[in-house]
């Protein structure tokens, strides 16, 4: 997974594919997110329990230990090693849902630089993405550290042409289960490991070289291109 994202639907819509009766708190606003092109470090909307509340926040994209300050924050986690691994020991039990309209992968075709390409579910439905992180604390707010990775798979199907890895990604009653926090970390490894969505539920297609500019940001890359 290379990278980059897009989140521009609002965040109600989100909550709908998510459909959880609990009650929602929201720092995101009531607009449409509008985000074509979206970046590594940049703040992300995601979804976390607290108490029986679902918070929705922004929150940075990329996540490291306090004692890794050498290296660059991650922005993924292998799902094979998540689990079990010493780097996300601190924030495996912290389990968050972030929802996408869709992300984009480069294949190189022989061209002087290599295709980007879009992907989506092909019923259109929002991509609701296994993550992990630090997450803002309803009283205290935000802070320096607070960070999150998306949780990824090595690729199947005719998705392997597109790139080898990619999000796992939850249907709504598995993200559901993901979320709740009485869901056994056992079992929250399993659902990864073993009932993410099938390549099959996915569709993709070329699009624009300017997504690949992060300054470019409009709704116009996410239209095909032959």
């Amino acid at each position: 997974m290379c990278g980059r994202l897009s989140q521009y639907r609002g965040i109600h819509d989100f909550v709908a594919a998510l459909s959880m009766p609990n009650a929602l708190v929201s720092t995101v606003g009531e607009q449409p997110l509008e985000r074509y092109n979206v970046a590594p470090s940049t703040q992300v909307a995601l979804f976390h329990i607290e108490g029986d509340t679902l918070h929705a926040d922004r929150v940075r994209w990329g996540w490291r230990p306090h004692w890794a300050k050498d290296r660059a924050a991650p922005i993924n986690a292998r799902v094979e090693k998540v689990a079990h691994g010493a780097f996300f020991r601190a924030i495996w039990p912290h389990r968050a849902i972030t929802p996408i309209d869709n992300w984009f992968e480069w294949v190189d075709e022989g061209g002087p630089k290599k295709q980007p390409y879009l992907i989506r579910r092909r019923d259109g439905a929002p991509i609701l993405c296994a993550v992990i992180g630090q997450f803002p604390d309803a009283d205290e707010g935000p802070e320096e550290h607070d960070g999150f990775v998306i949780i990824t798979a090595d690729s199947a199907g005719g998705m392997v042409d597109i790139h080898d890895r990619r999000p796992v990604v939850l249907a709504p009653e598995l993200a559901r289960e993901w979320l709740d926090m009485a869901t056994p970390k056992e079992r929250a490894e399993l659902m990864l490991l073993h009932q993410s969505e099938p390549s099959e539920t996915f569709e993709w297609f070329r699009v624009s070289q300017a997504v690949g500019n992060v300054r470019n940001d409009g709704p116009e890359l996410i239209q095909s291109r032959s």
